[in-house]
């Protein structure tokens, strides 16, 4: 995060001291006889172990890179500001959001499913995590393009990500074992929903929202409790591909979304989104009519309308793309004072899990990285462990000392905490009088999508049906209805037209995976589909 353009390291501690080389060196520093070449026994001869030079070059290499997250692997961002242009002082205290504050961002946009080798125009949901380094410590918001998710509950979600990557046999792309998922698992409709319309398929990530999608808490300074939902609304304003459109780039350009995000900010055309809360008071979540901590489901804006907070803009670009975006190691864990975490059982587990999926990535001190530090001094009883960077000097490692080094002994209810009573159970959620799996994404297909929206679902969804068993096309064709019957039978209608042209055989309706196969040659959108 440092502007310093000097060559050699930067942000290191001695990065200062001594002169400025005029060759390279090694990793100690001394200077390096050769980039080039190798230390041998004449020049036709075998190389020598103690050529310290490549073997450091060739043992760095084969560590270059850090296993690459699970979801989410391929992605980009910037670094910019947020300004808090609104008064939302009655609903928290976090300086952050304090009408006239400005806070240095990091945004990370990324896809769900695909590896980092992946093109950015598959069909897929779309991470948006931004970082604000506030003055009083790091305040992650983690979320995507949509402002819900596929799942409620966490014990489902390593299977769903499995669901969506590769076969372990073939190691391919199965739209056969995606649909399998979803259908035994109807709390997905809302989300899928809105994968297989428009949005599945952004133009930029520059022409989408982001949304927090969990819900949150923020607390005012009288110690009054609500819970929000963080909206981010393009200003550029909201734009989607064609599948054909999507499919030629995968084809020609795989990073086209990181290229766009680059180069518009190189060009001065800064992106901007406006922040926007839904506020819920604290008392009202036990009786609101959807279960508001279900991250399947929406607060209807007529019940929590949204209040601007204020905009966030990206007007600079890494220096070092694996050192600030490929490290940055975003947490919902994340919190500052004024803000916190709801009951949500899908972002709870997200508190732990994140922070513990980057000490696996990055190291037990991932947070000692520049782009992870928060600009606060930190006094935290961590210390050692592998790739320690910073310390504590001399001072106690323990609590309670006698030396003077402080520590936190507060007592009592959680200023951000919550009720909780009732016997230990594994189930769902307790249902509302709304609660359903497909309430809310039919109205968002009958009040939301226009009839040309539809129609592309209908083909999307239709598209990816040669690829699948039988039986997961009858659950398909179920799910759809179960969302809006005549919308499920269109699907049907144009799936079973596709899966009859697949092969020229009779019973072409009940052909195995294998047997339809050359339908992907005549379906112009099946490949963007498959995504």
């Amino acid at each position: 995060m440092s502007d310093d353009t000097r060559p050699g390291y930067v942000n290191a501690e001695h990065s200062g001291a001594g002169s400025v080389p005029t060759g390279s060196t090694t990793s100690n520093g001394a200077p390096n006889d050769s980039d080039r070449n190798s230390l041998s026994v004449g020049p036709d001869g075998p190389l020598l172990l103690h050529d310290v030079a490549l073997i450091e070059n060739l043992a760095h290499f084969d560590r270059e890179k850090v296993p690459e997250r699970l979801p989410h692997a391929k992605g980009s961002g910037a670094f910019g500001v947020f300004e808090a242009t609104e008064d939302v002082s009655a609903w928290t205290r976090a300086a952050v959001f304090s009408k006239g504050a400005s806070t240095e961002v990091l945004t990370r946009f990324s896809t769900v499913a695909g590896e980092q080798g992946s093109p950015d125009t598959w069909r897929d949901v779309r991470g948006f995590a931004v970082r604000l380094y506030t003055d009083e410590g790091n305040l992650d918001i983690v979320g995507n393009n949509t402002p819900i998710f596929f799942v409620r509950d966490p014990m489902k979600f390593p299977n769903f990500i499995r669901s969506q990557r590769r076969l372990p046999d073939s190691g391919l792309r199965s739209p056969n074992m995606q649909w399998d998922f979803w259908t035994h698992n109807p709390e997905s409709a809302h989300q899928v929903t809105y994968l297989m319309g428009d949005r599945g398929l952004p133009t930029t990530w520059r022409h989408m929202n982001g949304y927090g999608s969990h819900t949150y808490m923020w607390v005012n300074a009288a110690g009054e409790r609500f819970f929000v939902k963080y909206h981010w609304h393009s200003n550029q304003g909201v734009e989607n591909l064609t599948n054909e459109q999507a499919t030629a780039l995968a084809g020609t350009d795989a990073d086209f979304h990181r290229r766009d995000l680059f180069e518009s900010i190189e060009r001065g055309e800064h992106p901007s989104w406006t922040l926007s809360v839904q506020v819920m008071p604290y008392d009202e979540a036990g009786s609101y009519r959807y279960n508001p901590f279900d991250l399947t489901k929406v607060w209807p804006h007529a019940d929590y309308p949204l209040h601007k907070v204020g905009t966030m803009t990206l007007n600079r670009n890494p220096q070092n793309w694996f050192a600030q975006i490929e490290q940055v190691a975003f947490s919902p864990s994340n919190q500052v004072p004024g803000t916190g975490v709801s009951p949500d059982k899908m972002l709870l587990a997200r508190v732990f899990s994140y922070p513990d999926a980057q000490r696996h990535r990055i190291g037990a001190n991932f947070t000692h990285l520049p782009v992870n530090q928060p600009k606060v001094q930190v006094n935290a009883y961590q210390f050692d462990g592998p790739m320690a960077y910073l310390h504590s000097g001399s001072q106690p490692t323990y609590v309670t000392n006698s030396y003077g080094r402080p520590w936190s002994d507060r007592e009592g209810p959680a200023e951000n905490g919550w009720e909780a009573d009732g016997a230990l159970v594994r189930q769902a959620y307790t249902l509302r009088p709304d609660d359903d799996d497909f309430g809310q994404p039919g109205t968002l297909v009958r009040e939301v999508y226009s009839e040309e929206v539809r129609e592309r679902l209908v083909q999307t969804v239709a598209g990816m049906m040669p690829a699948c068993e039988p039986d997961v096309r009858e659950r398909v064709y179920t799910y759809w209805r179960n969302v809006d019957q005549q919308l499920g039978d269109r699907i049907a209608a144009a799936a079973q037209s596709l899966v009859s042209e697949a092969v020229d055989v009779p019973g072409a309706a009940d052909a195995s995976v294998d047997e339809v196969s050359p339908l992907r040659e005549e379906a112009g959108d099946l490949v963007a589909g498959h995504r």
